[in-house]
């Protein structure tokens, strides 16, 4: 038989024994969660089949995540979205009745920018598998798109961010449209967005972190960021992020080591000492778009000139500490949101002028504390201008003027409702995108509204985003009583899209439809004149009329290329005769003044 001290040690190393192997598993289970990111160090990113199949195998080991197709991209392929809920809630009925706060997480829509993709990925493991972060959950549901661009990662490749420091290889800018997803927020040209705005009015999540990398000079910080502080926003939300969240996460990226700056863009690119500029961003962009929708948005910008692994680590610091302060405070801010949304929707909305362009004043600014390093600027002898010469071994710390106060540039008058014709139907069905109610005319109507007569529209000259821009929008606002068709889309503004519906319809608004592009055949005269006729229709003209007269002489003396032009003269007559176009510039959407005066319905 076995002594004593024999069996004490056989079963000492049975004991070790399983726990050796129970190690090797754990350690085997373990290694198969590590990312593409961390096991070259840093160096690589996922490619878009990497992203689908790490996403599909956490939602198969966690029942907390849900995997769905958000939609599919301009090139065909489809957009994952994964919803994440401690019970594995994944409809916004479901979690709306739960009462958590839905945050939303995005990277990839610049797909060369690749921190957001690779920290999505690392944050979900620790989340669903390590638990790390687990109570991060407790009032919070978060919808992570780890690569919105999908069109973009899969145009994968080592030369596609010339100014970048890594990683080896990473995605394109743009999707295979040649589109930019981040210009696209509210003209929503892409399928790609189509998708995206489908997805937000359906879950309408209270707070969006959209991770990117930035341009620019060299300086210390390893990340920058934005949110919309420059009166875009509600106030309360605006007061919100500016005294709530944002000194919470810069304090804590302080403590972790992540050096961390408000945005930066210089008054002189790529010129630290000329002063940093900060404003209002336009909705054609991520935070700007949920900021008209009264949500707070995160714009994350992490250096291009720090390494890949460093940038990647400060974009997951930075989630994690944003998730940590609003899975703290979800109720505060859900409240402000919901009386954000009643304020936007109420009358008294309306009664005061509504700023619809809003600029930087240059006239004030504030001293801050700069972490730039040593620069050059020294002449090229290769092109004669500007070269900018940086000297990141020599940190230097700056006290510099930041211009970060906007005003309004432009004001208007909100109507109770607007009114759009149904021949514009792609602008209706965009409305309806952005989470717009219509109702529509169920017959035709003569109604009191105001509209604008545009005068001398200018387009830019080379196409931006696929279309060719206004350069100029002026116009003479007038009211009239106009006949508007049977199935004309109302569009009122006593609802919580008002920001939004005015962005779009306002012309003068940054990104507005007529800015756009989306009214030019308005512009376009389709009737015309034979010179034989307006010679003679001219001169009886000139002779009923002297002060037409006076006019076509001064119109000569002030525009020498007018004078010449026999077709221009002549046009000019045409013009005013009672055969010319009288919808030529004329804007078709109107101002409903008196909203009880129309009678519209849903379509069912």
């Amino acid at each position: 038989m076995p002594s004593l001290a024999n069996t004490f040690i056989m079963k000492q190393l049975e004991t070790l024994i399983f726990a050796i192997f129970l190690s090797l598993m754990v350690n085997a289970q373990e290694s198969s969660w590590i990312t593409t990111f961390e096991t070259s160090n840093g160096r690589r990113t996922a490619t878009y089949d990497e992203v689908i199949d790490y996403s599909k195998r956490l939602t198969d080991a966690s029942p907390q995540l849900n995997y769905e197709i958000m939609g599919y991209s301009a090139g065909g392929y489809e957009i994952p979205i994964l919803i994440l809920n401690k019970t594995g809630l994944s409809s916004p009925e479901e979690v709306r009745t739960s009462g958590d706060m839905v945050i939303l997480i995005e990277g990839g829509i610049h797909p060369g920018e690749a921190e957001g993709t690779d920290a999505i990925l690392m944050l979900m493991r620790d989340i669903v598998i390590t638990k790390e972060y687990e109570y991060l959950l407790e009032n919070v549901t978060i919808i992570f798109l780890p690569a919105f661009n999908v069109d973009g990662l899969n145009r994968f490749g080592p030369y596609n961010r010339i100014n970048q420091n890594g990683p080896e290889e990473m995605g394109w800018r743009c999707n295979a449209q040649n589109l930019n997803l981040n210009r696209d927020f509210l003209k929503a040209d892409t399928p790609e967005m189509h998708a995206w705005l489908k997805m937000f009015s359906t879950w309408l999540p209270d707070f969006l972190i959209d991770c990117h990398t930035t341009n620019g000079a060299d300086y210390q910080y390893v990340l920058t960021y934005a949110m919309e502080i420059f009166g875009t926003m509600d106030p309360m939300l605006t007061r919100w992020q500016e005294k709530e969240f944002l000194p919470y996460v810069q304090g804590k990226m302080d403590i972790a080591g992540h050096l961390m700056f408000p945005y930066v863009s210089f008054r002189c690119w790529h010129d630290p000492q000329s002063g940093l500029r900060s404003g209002a961003a336009p909705p054609r962009l991520s935070q700007g778009y949920t900021a008209i929708q009264n949500r707070p948005g995160l714009l994350i910008e992490t250096h291009m000139l720090k390494p890949h692994k460093d940038r990647t680590e400060a974009t997951y610091a930075l989630l994690v500490f944003s998730t940590e302060f609003l899975n703290k405070n979800t109720g505060k801010l859900k409240l402000l949101i919901k009386i954000a949304d009643e304020t936007t929707a109420n009358a008294a909305f309306r009664d005061r002028p509504f700023p619809i362009r809003w600029k930087r004043n240059d006239s004030d600014s504030v001293m801050v504390e700069f972490k730039g390093v040593a620069y050059d600027i020294v002449e090229s002898e290769l092109t004669g201008g500007k070269w900018f010469q940086y000297h990141p071994d020599k940190p230097i710390t700056y006290e510099l003027p930041w211009f970060n106060k906007s005003v309004p540039e432009a004001e208007v008058d909100l109507p109770e409702a607007y009114i759009i014709p149904p021949q514009w139907s792609e602008v209706i069905y965009r409305l309806a995108l952005h989470g717009v109610e219509i109702n529509y005319l169920q017959e035709d109507a003569d109604i009191w509204v105001e509209s604008y007569r545009f005068k001398d529209p200018q387009w830019r000259r080379p196409p931006y985003e696929g279309r060719h821009l206004l350069s100029n929008i002026e116009y003479l606002a007038f009211r009239d009583t106009m006949t508007f068709p049977r199935g004309s889309a109302v569009v009122d503004m006593n609802q919580r899209t008002a920001r939004v519906i005015a962005n779009i319809l306002e012309p003068k608004a940054p990104d507005s439809y007529v800015y756009w592009g989306f009214f030019d055949p308005i512009f376009e005269q389709k009737e015309y004149s034979e010179t034989y006729v307006m010679e003679v229709l001219a001169r009886e003209m000139l002779e009923k009329d002297p002060e037409l007269k006076a006019e076509f002489e001064k119109m000569k003396k002030e525009d020498p290329d007018f004078s010449k032009s026999q077709w221009d003269m002549l046009n000019w007559f045409y013009a005013r005769t009672p055969y010319w176009d009288e919808k030529k510039n004329l804007y078709p959407v109107g101002k409903i003044i008196e909203r009880h005066d129309v009678e519209a319905l849903p379509v069912e």
